[in-house]
């Protein structure tokens, strides 16, 4: 088997079971709207969500550094809070979508708080080939974007606007979306279109890392009630990161 046929296994292997886990959250919705779907209420085991934690991390330390993403770091302090996810997987073959995990992280004063989980979940019919793997990093530029995101689910570019964030050394455009969205990808795909996108709640993975019971976004955002020292890292890279 050549290089590439390696590849493309190995991105089908990590997209099928997020694209499934993504649309199931997505899709499964309670009498009163709410998902209730069985990837959220399955147990998680804390080191799941502990990795994601470490893992958007790194893809904030990546945006930081790129010298192409100079718009995430100059707008950072203006920023309500941050979505971070870092591995988005965008698969396509005749129905394509996209899927991932994420975690946000909001302003508190001159601190940061969080992380809230999340399960994101787009779908698109066409004819398409390949699998893209992208860090994407999305800034909540708005109050209107934040009270979004503490509904158990809300669709992307419909109870928010998103726009695709300027790319390239000093970039200086002003953007008035509530959402402004960077992908760090490689691969078929140019990029991952988020407009669409169900965004939801992750209440399973919130309970798992915060050892405690339905653990709803606004206890970690806006109550902090649920609180954990694991998250230290993240939000003093966050504090510096904005700096």
């Amino acid at each position: 088997m050549n290089m590439a046929a390696v590849l493309w296994e190995r991105a089908c292997r990590v997209a099928l079971p997020v694209l499934a886990t993504a649309a199931l959250a997505a899709c499964a919705t309670t009498d009163s709207g709410q998902s209730t779907s069985a990837a959220t209420r399955a147990p998680v085991a804390s080191a799941e969500p502990e990795r994601l934690v470490a893992d958007a991390q790194v893809a904030l330390n990546n945006f930081i550094r790129d010298p192409d993403q100079t718009w995430v770091h100059d707008n950072l302090d203006r920023a309500y809070a941050v979505l971070i996810a870092p591995q988005i997987v965008k698969a396509g073959f005749i129905f394509g979508g996209s899927g991932g995990r994420a975690v946000l992280v909001a302003k508190d004063g001159r601190s940061w708080v969080g992380p809230a989980f999340y399960d994101l979940a787009t779908a698109s019919v066409g004819f398409q080939a390949g699998v893209e793997v992208s860090e994407v990093v999305i800034l909540v530029m708005t109050e209107k974007g934040l009270n979004s995101l503490m509904a158990s689910t809300f669709k992307i570019g419909g109870d928010a606007s998103i726009a695709a964030g300027p790319v390239g050394a000093g970039a200086k455009s002003t953007i008035t979306a509530d959402l402004v969205s960077f992908a760090r990808a490689k691969g078929i795909y140019g990029g991952v279109n988020l407009d669409g996108t169900v965004v939801h709640a992750n209440t399973a993975w919130n309970d798992a890392y915060y050892n405690a019971t339905n653990v709803l976004p606004p206890d970690i955002v806006m109550r902090k009630t649920a609180r954990s020292v694991k998250s230290g890292p993240l939000l003093t890279a966050m504090a510096n990161a904005a700096k």
